[in-house]
């Protein structure tokens, strides 16, 4: 929990913190430089395969193009890399998905984000407590951005680490969206003691019940939370909005704020299937 200062408190609305925030961010050798000339190229390999959706290899691509192999690979990966391209068991490359789409794995984080928060944002204006959005990453939650409550007494945490999936309301309802041979895995994986498993399939079986999950009792102590999953266009979950609060609060209130969680990842689950079918049609 944290209790605002004057200073904290002088803002018009919500405030939201990214996770890219959290990251610092190295230059890598090989990585290609995109300043300049270089955006106007990858802008131009992206266009071209909207136009060339079959795919093509390295060669007609760097003709098509008229750039060097060297340049056209290392363009190659780092659209690979972002999720744009994906590279065919021929050794062609073909078109997954254009900017602005989110992938089928939800992994393009920044197009993630920008389309989530006005969402996010309103949700945590209705609930009157703090808002996340989380990703699956192998076992561990991550948390993607928040949203803060303008209030005085609010709940707030770093969101740079991640969290154990199953000890967090939105690790609950993505696994649960999940298999049930998958959620033994992370069990397994996770080295979860007969009772921590036992737990946890009473955790999934109520949201996947009621379309979402309320952690009366967080990983932090004296916070509550409630979560549900957001749907990709493939109808797989790509990642849970939360809400969270101090314990008291939050539990005095959690019946409305869950209906909050629930309808708010409804709509973003449904702007998400309309927004692949628009940028399909306009391919």
């Amino acid at each position: 929990m944290h209790a605002g200062t004057s200073e904290q408190n002088q803002f018009d609305g919500p405030r939201e913190i990214h996770y890219f925030d959290c990251v610092q961010y190295t230059e890598q050798k090989g990585r290609m430089d995109v300043s300049g000339r270089g955006v106007e190229r990858v802008l131009d390999m992206i266009e071209w395969f909207a136009a060339s959706p079959e795919g093509a290899s390295l060669s007609e691509i760097a003709a098509a193009l008229a750039m060097p192999k060297s340049s056209a690979l290392l363009m190659l990966q780092s659209l690979t890399e972002r999720g744009y391209i994906h590279r065919l068991g021929s050794g062609e490359y073909q078109l997954l998905r254009l900017p602005g789409e989110i992938s089928p794995d939800g992994r393009n984080y920044g197009a993630l984000i920008a389309l989530v928060s006005p969402y996010l944002a309103d949700a945590v204006q209705q609930s009157g407590e703090t808002g996340f959005v989380a990703v699956l990453e192998g076992p561990s939650i991550r948390y993607l951005n928040k949203v803060l409550p303008k209030r005085e007494i609010l709940y707030d945490r770093d969101i740079g680490p991640t969290r154990p999936a199953h000890k967090v309301a939105s690790g609950v309802v993505l696994l649960a969206a999940g298999s049930d041979a998958e959620i033994e895995a992370y069990a397994v994986s996770a080295s979860l003691s007969e009772a921590e498993r036992s737990k946890l399939l009473d955790a999934v079986e109520s949201a996947r019940k009621s379309g979402f999950y309320v952690n009366p009792m967080g990983i932090v102590e004296g916070a509550a939370g409630a979560a549900a999953p957001i749907m990709g266009a493939n109808g797989k979950a790509i990642a849970a909005l939360n809400i969270s609060g101090p314990q008291v609060r939050f539990v005095k209130n959690s019946d409305r704020i869950s209906e909050v969680v629930r309808e708010t990842a409804v709509t973003i689950s449904e702007e998400l299937a309309r927004r692949s079918r628009r940028l399909s049609k306009g391919r």
